[in-house]
């Protein structure tokens, strides 16, 4: 493998505080920083509001400890390691979830969807409930469920906007109104995109997003960024060099990076250059 500078940041990453990832927020650093990534966000679950799993998210009294556990780390790597958080947009709590989130001195918000109406659509346990939906529905609901997201101005970045697809699930007429108006509403509020690149590994083998939604987040002039969606310290930067690939095949020229804002407030949000970078120990093709 080579280590080429300068290199990528990887910006979704879970610890095992969020009961289905291994390996602490430590460890994330330390592969990060062993295979020369130029930054790394710790970014596990919110809480969640609707539901109580251990096995989805931490509860709400250890999310002060997950803070300063990356608290910590920021000190000791300042410039490099950011405290995140992935955030659950569901319409019923998502002032509880604006509050909760006003209380910490998060660097970024990712925000995403998983659900739809309670049903948890990504959840392989409930893979069979996408028989008793029309899938075009789904696909419709969903990126309503986006659009709504990024128009709180409270989400840095939107997490893996096509999730939906994640089980192979195509949807037989076009959303390209529908991801548009994502698209715009992004565009409006600055909140970033991020190429995810984890649906590599899921049964639809594919980035997240597709290379149609890229192009259009691209045409309306939405920032994009990385994330390997990481649930070991292993993956982290997996496939990085595939999401360079997709970027510059959709006509990306930079990509949005972070850098330290004010204490206790967000990160600041910039460019870097797409053309320049030489990822680092991956596989273009997008194979481990």
């Amino acid at each position: 493998m080579s280590t080429v500078a300068p290199c990528l940041p990887d910006y979704h990453t879970h610890t095992e505080r969020c009961g289905h990832a291994t390996g602490s927020a430590a460890d994330y650093v330390e592969a990060a920083r062993s295979r020369g990534l130029s930054g790394i966000g710790i970014s596990d679950h919110l809480p969640l509001f609707h539901t109580t799993d251990p096995g989805v998210t931490m509860g709400l009294d250890e999310l002060p400890a997950y803070v300063a556990e990356v608290q910590e780390l920021k000190a000791r790597y300042p410039g490099f390691v950011y405290l995140g958080i992935e955030a659950d947009y569901c319409r019923d709590t998502i002032q509880d979830v604006v509050e909760l989130l006003r209380m910490h001195p998060f660097d970024y918000v990712i925000g995403s969807v998983h659900f739809l109406d309670g049903w948890g659509f990504d959840d392989p346990s409930r893979v069979d409930e996408f028989g008793k939906h029309d899938v075009d529905e789904v696909y419709r609901t969903y990126y309503a469920h986006l659009e709504e997201a990024a128009g709180l101005g409270v989400f840095t970045m939107l997490g893996h906007l096509d999730l939906v697809k994640k089980f192979g699930h195509r949807p037989a007429g076009s959303l390209e109104p529908e991801i548009e108006r994502v698209a715009r509403r992004m565009a409006q509020r600055g909140v970033v995109a991020e190429i995810n690149t984890s649906g590599l590994h899921k049964p639809v083998a594919e980035i997240y997003p597709s290379t149609q939604v890229l192009a259009i987040l691209r045409k309306n002039g939405v920032a994009v960024t990385f994330g390997s969606d990481a649930h070991a310290p292993a993956e982290v930067g997996r496939d990085l060099a595939a999401a360079v690939h997709a970027m510059s095949e959709a006509g990306f020229q930079s990509y949005a990076h972070l850098s330290p804002g004010a204490p206790g407030g967000r990160a600041i949000v910039g460019q870097r250059a797409l053309t320049v970078l030489q990822p680092v120990g991956v596989n273009p093709a997008g194979t481990p």
